[in-house]
């Protein structure tokens, strides 16, 4: 069974994605660490964003592991280091970019195939996991919150780490953040038509997961009718 978890920035669909595959005892495919870690291994290169060819040459060539949830980019583990603003703030230059989304889409279905042939079932978060990589997903939710919401989490969570930036300034980089993902030509961040939308204004994430618990549950009753 395939689980896709989509939704905005700060949505807080990673930490439930995760949360919810413990739960299930199911795999989880971080994909956005996937896009972050082409990004800050571009950075680290000293490509040029104009250099177009370059940037596909270089997603092509990457070699992308996890171990537990760690992910290593050419055998270094990087997981710290893609979390950071510097990541954040030049995603969009990857992540726009029509050839890189199709070499990463066909890496995220070939791990995901590779699970479900092992028998596992696998939950996968992003912004179209749903609406374009896994199409025929079994279950799609769409995690969302309102900006003020969401950029209030961002905050929680970059100071936790240690990196303090005022509210507003965090909700500034959200909203073009979410203007850049919906306009996107490819991949572009909308809840798929048949994707259950939940609005996580005002709940815990204890309530969340209990939330997306129940719509998996369905999900599997209306796979497997009895």
């Amino acid at each position: 069974m395939i689980v896709t978890i989509d939704g905005p920035a700060g949505a807080g669909k990673s930490s439930i994605a995760k949360r919810l595959a413990m739960e299930l005892d199911f795999d989880f495919l971080d994909t956005g660490a996937m896009y972050r870690a082409i990004t800050l291994g571009i950075i680290r290169s000293h490509l040029e964003w104009e250099d177009v060819p370059g940037l596909i040459e270089f997603s092509r060539a990457a070699v992308l592991r996890w171990e537990g949830e760690q992910i290593f980019l050419n055998d270094q583990d990087v997981s710290q280091e893609i979390r950071t603003p510097t990541v954040t703030s030049a995603i969009h230059f990857v992540a726009d970019l029509p050839e890189i989304r199709c070499e990463l889409t066909n890496q995220q279905r070939r791990i995901a195939c590779d699970l479900n042939e092992a028998g596992r079932g696998i939950v996968t978060d992003g912004r179209d996991q749903g609406s374009e990589v896994f199409p025929n997903a079994q279950c799609k939710i769409f995690l969302t919150a309102s900006p003020e919401e969401r950029a209030r989490r961002r905050q929680e969570q970059l100071s936790a780490s240690g990196r303090f930036l005022p509210l507003d300034e965090v909700l500034v980089t959200q909203n073009r953040r979410d203007k850049e993902d919906t306009a996107r030509e490819v991949g572009a961040l909308r809840p798929a038509d048949d994707a259950t939308i939940v609005e996580t204004d005002g709940m815990t994430p204890d309530e969340v997961i209990q939330k997306v618990l129940s719509i998996v549950q369905q999900c599997s009753e209306y796979e497997s009718p009895r």
